[in-house]
């Protein structure tokens, strides 16, 4: 009975650390999982869908987690109970690649597979807003400026835009947006928030002099509120816009580009959110996007390298692909070459990259 135990316990250990590479390749999965971003989503599953139609491999199973609950699965370590696949709308962070490391997942491929746009959009039945982001900011940040010009900050005293900015209108303060998972609400308090807040001198300052009181001043959303949590449902945000004209709601601009009929995005330092505007830097709240493979799981899940071929086609995420009529907006033309050589061998990220 003993003999038998330790038998099978070290199976398990040679499956979890990947040292048994038939006893995974023939286990009970054989169709990718995928989790991550919900801006990613969208793409992910548009170049699914079409994988599952023409390979003669099985549809990936696609979930929206948020980058940072996708990044969480997806280092918890190797075998068929974890994912291959994670999708993000912010680059892995190191502490990220140390959880992966610590849990056996120590080789990563990285796939950058474009640019979008985060938008701050409201319903078509109502005024279009022009923002900067330092209204932006002050619209949202737990603490703010003193408004009588001290430089000390004070809780968010703020109930309208019109507060903020006399040019804005009188409407009360209400934007749905994603929860701390989510990459978009990370890329929107490094592109959004801090900024704002950076346009203030001595907050500005306070970067070098005292970096955690930057980061509690810049990138702390009120709870009060003004902003509220939506999930990680961006169609969701949508509906609630149709439904409440006087609300915003933060998200990539495939959704706004998916939904011109119902929203419209907000101009941020006098640039709309368009695809052309995003694809030449003009459009000031712009960043890439990627997907992470798990190496270890390569010849082992069927269809990871099929499907990792189908998304770096130029069909795919090329100028004229079909990701593109999603809203994707493609890399320059050198850099897809690159990104589609080191993704065909497989190249792996060292953490030192992330520098």
């Amino acid at each position: 009975m003993l003999k038998k135990t330790l038998q099978a316990f070290a199976a398990v250990i040679l499956i979890w650390t990947g040292a048994a590479a038939p006893a995974m390749a023939d286990a009970a999965r054989d169709n990718l999982k995928i989790v991550g971003s919900s801006t990613v989503y969208p793409f992910a599953t548009v170049v699914a869908e079409q994988f599952g139609k023409t390979s003669g491999f099985k549809t990936p199973v696609i979930e929206s987690t948020g980058s940072g609950g996708g990044f969480k699965l997806f280092c918890a370590g190797v075998g068929v109970e974890h994912p291959d696949i994670t999708n993000a709308s912010r680059r892995i962070k190191p502490s990220e690649m140390d959880t992966c490391a610590a849990n056996g997942v120590n080789e990563i491929v990285e796939v950058k597979i474009g640019y979008d746009g985060i938008v701050l959009a409201n319903s078509r039945k109502a005024p279009p807003l022009k923002l900067t982001r330092r209204d932006m900011y002050l619209a949202l940040a737990r603490q703010v400026p003193d408004p009588s010009g001290a430089q000390k900050v004070v809780p968010n005293p703020y109930k309208t835009w019109k507060e903020i900015n006399p040019a804005l209108p009188a409407s009360k303060i209400e934007v749905l947006g994603p929860p701390p998972t989510s990459g978009t609400r990370d890329a929107f308090v490094e592109l959004v928030m801090e900024h704002g807040a950076e346009s203030y001198d001595w907050i500005k300052a306070l970067k070098k002099s005292d970096e955690k009181q930057f980061k509690a001043i810049s990138q702390t959303v009120r709870e009060d509120g003004a902003y509220i949590e939506a999930g990680e449902n961006d169609n969701l945000i949508v509906q609630k816009l149709e439904a409440n004209p006087k609300a915003a709601g933060i998200f990539g601009f495939s959704f706004l580009d998916q939904n011109v009929d119902k929203i419209q995005g907000a101009v941020v330092e006098n640039v709309s959110p368009t695809f052309e505007a995003i694809a030449d830097g003009s459009y000031p709240v712009s960043r890439p996007l990627f997907f992470y493979i798990k190496k270890a799981h390569v010849g082992r899940i069927p269809g990871i390298a099929e499907y990792v071929k189908e998304f770096s086609s130029e069909k795919a995420w090329g100028p004229d692909g079909y990701l593109a009529d999603k809203g994707l907006i493609p890399m320059p033309d050198a850099e897809r070459k690159q990104m589609a050589a080191d993704v065909a061998r497989m190249k792996t990220l060292a953490k030192d990259a992330l520098k």
